[in-house]
């Protein structure tokens, strides 16, 4: 008989599953869903029919590919509060009639890429949505006072933009006005139709704006006191009104806006200094002002006069001419700047710019791209005055030395934006900006002193770096790229165009970057159809892509982002080795909406009338002017009809690229001229 077993065996104890999704109640599923990537989210609602029944009742925003899906969509996602439509080109009336069946949700709805639908659609579109609260018809240059007068029944608006609807007028402005008292900002820009009429029942009837944009519209010097007497409006947009001088300005002196915060009067090209003094005099709680290429000439009693603005925070001068003693001023007068731009201003001296820097302590922002008179000495003031600066722009300031430029990194570590472009920066300077870890984007194409060297010193020192510029480097090659790929994981654009020694290791070490959404390869002949596809498969996110005269790229490139990269929106192929076969199954991406396809030697005239069937989503085309004459006209109205624009180039056919040296001195060559 066998012994009995002296040591049974222990109950091994099971812990109990985790609870199976399809019991978790929807507030736990709804938490789980705000941590899922939007990418992700197809898979989730697969998971079950609670993750999919959830999914559907949490998703709040819409952008369908195409109209024809919006019924769809709209039954599907019941809860939805904002429907962009800027995916779809053509959007027809009868589209916005479907959302009379399920969209009453709707608080936001952007109109401002598609064409096809006029007053009928805008009234089913009334009518489905009372509590319509943001609408965006922006570029509908064929909406009418018909259509407006529809928006009006929109009684609940809050946020509307009509920019680019020339065919508006007063009438249906006025509609606007009395139907939708509640609005708060406004965009009427380059609606050519209005005149000060107008403008004065807006400001009647709206007494809620606290926006309004007016650029590129023809009002007067009539409808300023109007608009001033607005009590609730701080930002106010007159960019480009021909019509606003200083008689218009000096009309204001007895109206007084101690709302207004934002005032724009670029381009503003009939006003000079004494309209500006006028108007500062009105706006004594001004927080920011923009005066790029209005003012002829700045000088020391207008930026004086800015004492009246003491709370002034950003100043914006690009393109202005500063008189000897204007930037002086702005130091004694705006202390309490933050922002400052001086971007292509002519008078810009060391001495003044190192005065003003000086007094400006509490400077964040400096803009002095293109003064090229500025030397070492300004640079020195910058960087020892301006420490806290988060954003300097230096692009083309060449008379800085290299030596000067390693300053930057070693006094100034809270950068986030630097833009050194075209300047004597070295390995030597990105080994400073070593110490900037906080920076997020960095322009230093057409700088032909760095190479890989100094590129692995930001690799590992910026880990929040987003954006880099690299232009026309030459001394790039794929170690430096492969440095920046992993020191950088959150990428999201990179600008290798002209960098002629990378290869498709710097496209498979870029893959790694899930973030990247913007690649521009332009005239790098060393990469191929192999190191495409690792971007395709690698960054789903692509959106942006410029593979111009990148010879080896072919058909088998066109095949992988087909397959993978369908968030691609934005694609150049010029002097491509594809073919018909690559450019109809790039044509199967919905989502793609500008192609530019001015030379490529292997596509044929009936497989690019195939392509553009196909590609519905299309909204701009840059085509070779020789295959106009060879694609049958109705083919084109039929595209033309969905929404799409054909821009014909007439370029002719050049392969041959010069070194960046080269390049660069033909370049500043013309600039001397």
């Amino acid at each position: 008989m066998a012994s009995p077993d002296r040591h049974p065996k222990r109950r091994r104890r099971l812990t109990p599953a985790p609870p199976p999704l399809h019991s978790l109640a929807d507030e736990l599923l709804f938490l789980v869903l705000d941590r899922v990537a939007a990418a992700d989210l197809k898979s989730f609602a697969l998971a079950s029919r609670s993750c999919h029944a959830a999914e559907s009742r949490h998703r709040r925003r819409l952008r369908p590919l195409r109209a024809a899906l919006l019924p769809a969509a709209l039954a599907r996602y019941p809860a939805a509060a904002t429907l962009d439509l800027s995916l779809c080109p053509r959007v027809p009336d009868a589209a916005l009639a479907a959302v009379s069946s399920s969209g009453s949700s709707l608080r936001a709805v952007d109109l401002s890429r598609s064409t096809g639908f006029g007053a009928p659609g805008l009234a089913a579109l009334a009518g489905a949505c009372p509590d319509l609260a943001n609408l965006d018809l922006s570029n509908g240059v064929d909406l009418g006072d018909a259509a407006a007068a529809e928006v009006a029944r929109m009684r609940r608006l809050r946020r509307l933009s009509l920019s680019r609807c020339k065919a508006i007028t007063d009438m249906g402005l006025g509609c606007v006005a009395v139907g939708c008292s509640d609005l708060r900002d406004l965009s009427l820009k380059w609606c050519l139709g209005l005149t000060d009429l107008g403008i004065h029942l807006l400001a009647l009837k709206c007494k809620k704006l606290a926006s309004l944009d007016l650029s590129y519209t023809m009002i007067t010097k009539e409808s300023l006191p109007a608009i001033m007497k607005l009590q609730n409006l701080q930002v106010l947009t007159l960019v480009g009104c021909v019509g606003i001088d200083d008689d218009a300005l000096g009309c204001l002196e007895k109206e007084c806006s101690k709302s207004l915060q934002v005032l724009d009067m670029s381009h503003c090209q009939n006003v000079t200094h004494v309209g500006v003094s006028s108007i500062v005099k009105s706006t004594p709680n001004l927080l920011e002002l923009n005066l790029s290429y209005c003012c002829p000439q700045v000088t020391p009693s207008m930026v004086s006069s800015f004492h009246r603005i003491a709370k002034l925070q950003t100043l914006k001068l690009e393109g202005c001419k500063l008189i000897p003693g204007g930037l002086k001023a702005i130091g004694t007068s705006c202390v309490s700047i933050k922002e400052l731009n001086l971007s292509k201003c002519s008078g810009v001296t060391d001495m003044e710019l190192s005065f003003a820097v000086s007094r400006l302590k509490n400077l964040l922002k400096l803009d002095i791209t293109c003064c090229r008179n500025i030397t070492n000495v300004s640079l020195a003031a910058i960087t020892s005055s301006c420490t806290s600066l988060v954003s300097l722009k230096m692009e083309s300031c060449s008379r800085v030395s290299s030596e000067s430029l390693r300053l930057i990194g070693k006094c100034c570590p809270q950068l986030e934006e630097l833009d050194l472009t075209d300047t004597d920066l070295d390995d030597e300077g990105l080994k400073a900006l070593g110490a900037c870890s906080k920076l997020s984007s960095l322009k230093i194409g057409i700088c032909l002193k760095i190479s890989d060297e100094g590129l692995t010193h930001i690799g590992k020192s910026c880990p929040e770096l987003r954006d880099i510029d690299l232009y026309r480097s030459g001394g790039i090659s794929d170690e430096g790229v492969t440095q920046i790929a992993q020191g950088c994981p959150m990428l999201e654009a990179i600008n290798l165009s002209y960098c002629t020694e990378i290869t498709d290791s710097s496209l498979t070490a870029l893959s790694k970057c899930t973030k990247l959404n913007t690649l521009e390869i332009r005239g790098c002949p060393r990469v191929s159809s192999s190191g495409l596809s690792e971007i395709a498969t690698g960054c789903r996110l692509l959106s942006k892509l410029d593979i111009k005269k990148c010879f080896e790229i072919n058909d088998v490139g066109m095949l992988y982002l087909s397959q993978f990269s369908h968030s691609l929106r934005q694609i150049n192929l010029s002097y491509c080795s594809v073919t018909d076969i690559g450019l109809l199954s790039l044509s199967s991406i919905c989502g793609l909406q500008n192609m530019t396809i001015v030379h490529l030697a292997g596509i044929s005239p009936n497989g690019l009338i195939a392509a553009l069937m196909v590609c519905g989503g299309l909204t701009k085309v840059k085509l070779n002017s020789a295959f106009k004459s060879m694609m049958p006209p109705h083919m084109l109205k039929n595209v033309e009809a969905r929404g799409c624009v054909f821009q014909w180039i007439d370029k002719p056919y050049k392969v041959e690229m010069e070194p960046c040296d080269v390049w660069k001195q033909q370049s500043q060559a013309v600039l001397v001229r």
